[in-house]
């Protein structure tokens, strides 16, 4: 008869899940990680509410700077939604990850 050890007995009623290898997979970790990466995002979107604000403040301090202005936020847009991509694949590859 096959001799159970208490560990594995343990990592079984913990929420692992054997994989084909044999070594337990935990499931929710991966959940977790992807959860915490894509705290990121909010950021990115605050980032964005700033830079328009910081926009609208620029123009109404100095209307004639308006063309230069909006190109720099467009330049800081595009910087900020570069950084939201990167952190949406990651919090894919951790989410898909075993």
């Amino acid at each position: 008869a096959p001799v159970s050890s208490s560990k594995t007995n343990l990592s079984r009623t913990m929420g692992a899940m054997p994989t084909s290898i044999g070594a337990p997979r935990y499931a929710g970790v991966s959940v977790l990680g992807c959860a915490i990466a894509m705290v990121a995002v909010g950021g990115c979107a605050q980032g964005i509410g700033q830079l328009f604000a910081a926009l609208v403040m620029g123009i109404a301090r100095n209307p004639s700077m308006k063309e230069d202005l909006f190109t720099y936020t467009l330049i800081g847009m595009g910087f900020l939604e570069f950084l939201a991509i990167v952190v949406i694949l990651i919090s894919f590859m951790l989410l898909y990850s075993e």
